[in-house]
């Protein structure tokens, strides 16, 4: 989803793989933290065909490659294809 309107992303899992990727990343930058300090992600697809395009998004920012756990659901909120979670460390 966008951040400034709530909409949803138009376009294909690539497009909204991409905006829910980049969403974490200014989470992380909120937190004084960034993708290289993420230890878990889950991630959830509308359906497990889209993995590999979803897996060539998540691999550009994920490169320290941390555990994740990734499942197809029955469905999403608002119809979206995929959704992120991740938790990161903060250093002192």
């Amino acid at each position: 989803m966008r951040p400034e309107d709530g909409s949803v992303v138009e376009g294909d899992i690539k497009a909204q793989a991409e905006q829910a990727i980049k969403n974490l990343g200014e989470l992380f930058k909120a937190a004084g933290t960034d993708f290289t300090k993420v230890i878990k992600t889950t991630c959830f697809l509308a359906d497990m065909s889209y993995f590999s395009a979803f897996n060539a998004v998540y691999a550009k920012y994920f490169t320290e490659k941390p555990d994740r756990t990734c499942v197809a659901v029955k469905q999403l909120p608002l119809g979206v294809l995929c959704e992120v979670e991740a938790i990161a460390y903060l250093e002192d």
